[in-house]
């Protein structure tokens, strides 16, 4: 006898099982959720009993599925009949069903569970059904649905008042802080320079903003709660939310010793990085020298330990930040990494073409440089380019690559010690004598201003090509800004020496055919005299007309 009730509980709960082969913590709307031992058994997302005992070779998980599978069954029929729910005893078990239909099995086990005994445990079991079935029934009437979109309709309209009462307040308050700010700004107190109308506001403004998000927080709930589709709907989206919150919070609480070693390690950083600067800052005020360390390497040099000393803070920080030993984090520091890596090769190429030059110091501040085609003055010089404003106003932007890559002319780094020499060019004929040239053109630079005289000028002949000799004058300024400027004044003073004294110049591939032509040599307008190829034909034109 019992080895045929144990064949029909078996049948009964196999039977179901078909249906639902997933855990009851997995099911929508009514499911079994799994605690430790203990399985809950839910109809329509309310929870009504729970099962910790098997019942013969099944386990309470079984059970619990089967149970739930059959509630979920029969709440499905529109016709239920409440008085149809009964009780029965066989050897030793209460069977809960509903007319000829068991739902629920109970032993002696669960009974003591619940530490009642066996009719009593059965009855209860059999109220709560009673009861879930009940409240089933009364939610597919038209009365309830009335009452529950009013109620629903009722709360959206408390919430609205409640949030325009709200705003109405802060608008109040808001005023009020307003006309306070104008009667009292002519008094000068010293808290009024903290409780400044704009702070007040903002202050307002959040303190608006967190109480509209806390009544939200605390309503919605409520209205969500009358229609049955979105009952139980914002108490799981908050059991969602509440997750991560809990999560990082319990993250935060855990990384709490770390933030203490971060705190020291980063003032420690800090005041290192602050002693190195004041250190700097000496040598580059001159206050404090280093032999063999010029003072124009103290702030490139303190850059470059402040990069090394973010860079060490970095590495001891690393183990101590929050999931720093998760696959991810290690992924997304590869990425960066490689990413940077990639697009940032010309610029540490000029990184570093900035650090040699800085120790290289082949021009300053201020210098009259030529770098490439280009001449200019530096106007400013960091570790990625070279600014430089050439004779024309034209700022030109070099990067500091390209400079090590080129060749560069500095003007001004001997120019106040020996001098920059100027040197124009002239060619002049083989017909002019040499030293009458050397004269005239040491006579110009005697009349250039704005030249050195510390140094005396001198003339070179470079030269000695087909139609005339290349001779170089060099002379010596202090100026090297003023280049364009004095090499304008010495080829006019040139010019106008070499005029005065007769003497022609002849320029690069200048040939004259001296046939009674004019000179090149500017003079007074004076009358055309005629050609001496003219005379014998103008005699012979006279002999023919009898003139002569």
């Amino acid at each position: 006898m019992r080895a045929l009730r144990y064949l029909f509980i078996f049948l009964s709960i196999a039977g179901s099982s078909i249906f639902s082969p997933k855990l009851l913590a997995q099911e929508s709307d009514s499911s079994s959720t799994i605690f430790k031992d203990v399985y809950y058994v839910k109809l329509k997302r309310d929870t009504l009993f729970t099962i910790t005992e098997k019942l013969g070779p099944f386990s309470a998980e079984a059970r619990a599925l089967s149970v739930v599978e059959r509630l979920k069954i029969l709440s499905k029929n529109d016709r239920i009949k409440i008085d149809s729910f009964i009780v029965s005893y066989i050897d030793g078990y209460a069977v809960v069903s509903y007319e000829d239909q068991a739902l629920l099995y109970i032993n002696q086990e669960d009974a003591a569970a619940k530490g009642k005994n066996l009719k009593e445990t059965a009855s209860e079991y059999l109220d709560i059904l009673k009861s879930a079935y009940s409240e089933i029934l009364k939610r597919r009437t038209g009365i309830y649905w009335v009452k529950r979109i009013g109620l629903t309709l009722l709360a959206i309209l408390g919430l609205y008042l409640i949030l325009v009462l709200l705003n109405k307040t802060f608008k109040w308050i808001d005023k009020r802080i307003i006309n306070y700010e104008k009667e009292y700004k002519h008094k000068r107190k010293r808290i009024l320079n903290y409780l400044r109308r704009k702070n007040i506001l903002l202050v307002s403004k959040t303190l608006r903003t967190a109480l509209i998000v806390l009544i939200l927080l605390f309503y919605l709930p409520l209205i969500f709660n009358f229609l049955p589709w979105t009952e139980g709907l914002v108490t799981r989206i908050y059991g969602y939310l509440a997750i991560p919150v809990r999560y990082v919070l319990n993250s935060l609480v855990k990384f709490l010793p770390n933030l203490f070693y971060i705190f020291v390690i980063v003032v420690i950083a800090r005041f290192v990085i602050r002693f190195v600067n004041y250190i700097s800052k000496e040598i580059e005020e001159d206050r404090l020298k280093i032999k063999g360390f010029y003072k124009d390497w103290a702030r490139p040099t303190f850059n470059i330990l402040k990069i090394i000393l973010y860079a060490l803070t970095l590495v001891f920080l690393f183990p101590y930040l929050p999931g720093s030993n998760s696959p991810a984090f290690k992924g997304v520091s590869i990425f960066l990494g490689v990413l940077f890596s990639l697009g940032s090769t010309s610029a540490i190429a000029n990184m570093v073409a900035g650090i040699v030059i800085t120790y290289m110091r082949p021009f300053m501040i201020g210098d009259r440089v030529k770098i490439g085609d280009s001449v200019g003055d530096i106007v400013e010089k960091n570790m990625l380019v070279t600014r430089l404003r050439t004779v024309k106003n034209e700022d030109i932007t070099i990067p500091n690559a390209t400079i090590i890559n080129t060749h560069l002319w500095n003007y001004s780094k001997y120019a106040q010690e020996s001098g920059i020499i100027l040197h124009p060019t002239v060619t002049i004929g083989y017909d002019v004598p040499s030293e009458q040239v050397i004269n005239l053109l040491l006579k110009a630079a005697q009349n250039t201003k704005n030249l050195t005289r510390d140094f005396k000028p001198f003339v070179l002949q470079k030269s000695l090509n087909d139609f005339y000799v290349e001779y170089e004058l060099n002379v010596y300024t202090k100026q090297p800004n003023k280049m364009a400027f004095l090499y304008s004044e010495l080829n006019k003073s040139i010019l106008n020496e070499f005029n005065a004294a007769g003497v022609e110049i002849l320029s690069p591939h200048y040939t004259a055919f001296r046939d009674g032509n004019s000179s090149t040599i500017p003079s007074d307008p004076s009358p055309k005299e005629p050609s001496p190829a003219s005379n014998p034909v103008d005699n012979i034109i006279d002999m023919v007309t009898g003139r002569k």
